[in-house]
């Protein structure tokens, strides 16, 4: 069936939208913002009012939502997707969620005849828009095999992380720690630099070009010096996966000295009332808290 689903159509779900209706798939939409969902109709997706609209009779469904409470409600909620699925179809987990969450919704699924793909997602909505995304995936072999096609379709950059099911959000934490961590590093050092009396430009061209370079802190430190905080991220989902990331590390015995700094800065930058602002914002709360005006 050379149909999709796709509920929660915010930046990621509608970039892997409009990726899958050029690619000629026949893509159904659900999102609570109206607007997004109008957006996506324009470009020939057809429009559902609830996820079990959406998902009866399609090949696959993708949610694209932001923690597990949404994705029960999607799922097992009223007018939930898993009422009106079964064999053959599929549920490609894609949000940033607990492992044990993922394992959760697997089985549950599973009850049900439905496979379940473990799917999260990394690199942005750029590059969810022209297939260069990162997917991460765990799930049973020939679960794979049966969603290959759109799997490939949604992105060529696939990570068959395990045949287990919550080893795919693991290493999406894992991943997400350390962008965290390599964020407020790079956000740190602006702000010294800024304190510094350094050209931030300049010290920023330096650091990409040394030892002292990430991608996130080259992308995120750009938008920071052109006073860009129009959220693509926002620090509110770094905020959820670095404390998601330390829950998982509590649970596995292990304390590190560096991933409950980055966390405890985005809960600092969300009480500051950054929570809706790009993750960028992480300078703003650095050099303000520093003694600098804010950019």
């Amino acid at each position: 069936m050379n149909s999709v689903a796709i509920v929660g159509v915010g930046n990621m779900g509608a970039a892997m939208a409009a990726r899958l209706l050029e690619q000629g798939w026949a893509v159904r939409v659900c999102d609570i913002d109206a607007a997004k969902v109008q957006a996506l109709e324009h470009l020939g997706a057809t429009a559902c009012a609830s996820p079990a609209e959406a998902s009866a009779g399609c090949g696959a469904l993708i949610v694209c939502v932001v923690d597990a409470a949404q994705v029960e409600a999607v799922l097992f909620g009223r007018s939930g997707a898993a009422a009106v699925m079964g064999a053959p179809q599929a549920v490609l987990l894609c949000p940033t969620i607990a492992p044990m969450d993922t394992v959760n919704f697997a089985q549950r699924l599973a009850e049900r005849g439905i496979d379940a793909v473990d799917a999260p997602m990394s690199g942005g909505p750029a590059r969810a828009r022209d297939g260069s995304m990162s997917l991460m995936i765990a799930c049973g072999d020939p679960v794979f095999q049966r969603q290959r096609e759109l799997i490939e379709a949604l992105s060529g950059k696939i990570f068959r992380i395990s045949e287990r099911p919550g080893d795919g959000a693991a290493t999406k934490l894992v991943n997400n720690l350390l962008a965290g961590i390599n964020l407020v590093g790079a956000a740190e050092a602006m702000a010294l630099a800024q304190r510094l009396g350094l050209g931030l430009a300049a010290t920023l061209e330096v650091i990409e070009q040394s030892s002292g370079q990430s991608w996130i802190g080259s992308d995120r430190m750009r938008r920071a010096l052109e006073g860009d905080y129009e959220p693509r991220a926002h620090i509110a989902l770094l905020q959820k996966d670095t404390r998601l990331a330390l829950e998982c590390a509590v649970a596995a015995g292990f304390e590190g000295p560096l991933g409950a700094a980055a966390r405890d800065v985005f809960a600092q930058a969300a009480a500051a009332g950054f929570a809706q602002l790009d993750d960028a914002a992480v300078f703003k709360l650095l050099s303000r808290t520093r003694g600098q005006p804010s950019a």
